[in-house]
């Protein structure tokens, strides 16, 4: 599928169309997000991206069944993947979500970073445990975020990441809270972004 430019917030953030095999090759750093359908993916690159109009919320998990591709400010690229779990949907189009997202997070040169998006006010899951050591496994740079920190109290979140980081061995630095209401670790991840965009992390 040819990649289509549609300008959300002029050049500053351009939909480049949704994919449902191998994307084109674009030519700029890529930041992939991936995690449970129920996470709050959409929520969280909306509220990065400081607009609604990016990646598509909806109420009903496992919509997100392509490869949706975001050019930011020019200089690189937003990847919202499929989400895992809980999809409400037929197993051979699971299937082809799995092979769609593997082959793109195993053979995509120009990725500098996975975003690995769990839910705070949940135990560790083994479904992102699972995806965790799979990248570590293809040596992809990854983080955690901890979404919905909002939901819970300031000491019942820290000692949630907490415990986030610890299941999940992540580094505080790579594992962050996070809220799409309030803006919490807005900052914290758009500087590991930048650093990954123009150092990169070891994988």
């Amino acid at each position: 599928m040819a990649t289509v430019r549609k300008e959300i917030a002029g050049k500053r953030l351009v939909f480049l169309g949704s994919h449902y095999d191998a994307p084109p090759k674009l030519g700029l750093p890529e930041i992939a997000f991936v995690g449970r359908s129920n996470v709050g993916k959409s929520s969280a690159i909306n509220r990065l991206l400081g607009t609604s109009r990016a990646a598509r919320v909806s109420k009903t998990p496992g919509r997100t069944q392509a490869i949706n591709l975001f050019e930011v400010e020019e200089r690189l690229v937003f990847a919202d993947l499929p989400g895992y779990g809980f999809a409400k949907v037929p197993d051979s189009v699971k299937q082809n979500w799995h092979s769609l997202i593997g082959g793109y997070l195993a053979g995509r040169t120009s990725l500098k970073l996975v975003v690995v998006l769990v839910d705070i006010r949940r135990d560790p899951q083994e479904l992102d445990s699972e995806m965790i050591w799979w990248l570590r496994e293809e040596r992809v740079p990854l983080m955690v975020i901890a979404t919905k920190q909002d939901k819970l109290s300031r000491n019942k979140a820290a000692a949630s990441l907490a415990k986030v980081r610890k299941s999940f061995g992540i580094s505080k630095k790579m594992c962050v809270g996070f809220s799409s209401l309030n803006g919490a670790g807005v900052d914290a991840m758009w500087e590991l972004i930048n650093e990954a965009v123009t150092v990169g992390f070891d994988s």
